[in-house]
């Protein structure tokens, strides 16, 4: 089941993808059910599939990013966050700050968990049962940033620097691991596949519950594989997660703050 996010008719709207549109649910993803009201597909404008209380991301999580960044292996998941303000849905813009702040803002293609049910202190064996289902994301970052601050924070902030969507596919199986990849103007930049995790996503999921409770609706964002690229204005992005779907954005230039 592919579960959207609608903007329909002035009010937002959270349902069940259809062949011939999109069917109303209450609940998601605690307990979904049906309103009654479905919406022709081409009333509806897709948004961010959810609006989550926190972004959790793992950083160095793929061998293959890890050696072109520089670093080494993490002995276990190497947690930061993004807040919600930096999340936008398919086909928006990733807004590129102005040149003087940052210069070098990269793509990284990922495939995104989305949590089903308030969970804490997981087990590796329970982590399944609090999982709604999967989704493509974009963990934009500002590489220059991120060399020269001590932490993460800043780089991974902006507004606009988390695409997300096009939507939650719920009936995806993530034990076995999917492949992940990025395009950008037609040109493959990025591939991938989670079973290569350095931390695979039951231990990330487990290990994250231990520090801090996951909310419905929150998204996990498990790593990136290497081949990581500046982005510039004008760029077309295709994140795809096999067996879900593929979300593009664009990227454009902020304009210069004038006094």
């Amino acid at each position: 089941m592919r579960i959207v996010r609608v903007a329909v008719a002035g009010e937002t709207v959270v349902g069940r993808l259809l062949d011939e549109g999109v069917e109303e649910l209450a609940g998601w993803p605690v307990a979904p059910r049906p309103t009654g009201r479905r919406f022709a597909r081409d009333a509806v404008r897709l948004l961010a599939p959810v609006v989550p209380s926190k972004i959790v991301a793992i950083g160095r999580n793929y061998l293959a990013h890890i050696a072109e960044m520089g670093y080494e292996p993490p002995p276990e998941p190497s947690l930061f966050l993004k807040p919600p303000s930096s999340v936008i849905g398919p086909d928006d813009d990733v807004v590129l700050p102005p040149r003087d702040l940052t210069a070098e803002v990269q793509h990284e293609a990922e495939v995104a968990v989305v949590i089903g049910r308030r969970a804490r202190h997981l087990t590796r064996d329970e982590v399944w049962g609090a999982i709604a289902g999967v989704t493509c994301a974009d963990d934009v970052t500002a590489r220059d940033l991120q060399r020269r601050d001590p932490g993460l924070t800043r780089a991974k902030s902006f507004d606009t620097f988390c695409p997300i969507g096009p939507w939650v596919e719920t009936e995806v199986d993530l034990r076995g691991g999917l492949s992940v990849s990025c395009h950008v103007n037609g040109e493959l930049r990025q591939q991938g596949h989670s079973s290569g995790l350095v931390h695979d996503i039951a231990a990330i999921l487990a290990f994250a519950s231990q520090v801090m409770t996951l909310e419905p609706g929150d998204v996990v964002l498990t790593g990136s594989p290497g081949g990581t690229a500046t982005l510039h204005p004008g760029d077309r992005v295709r994140i795809g997660v096999e067996g879900v779907g593929t979300l593009e954005h664009g990227c454009v230039r902020a304009p210069v703050p004038t006094a």
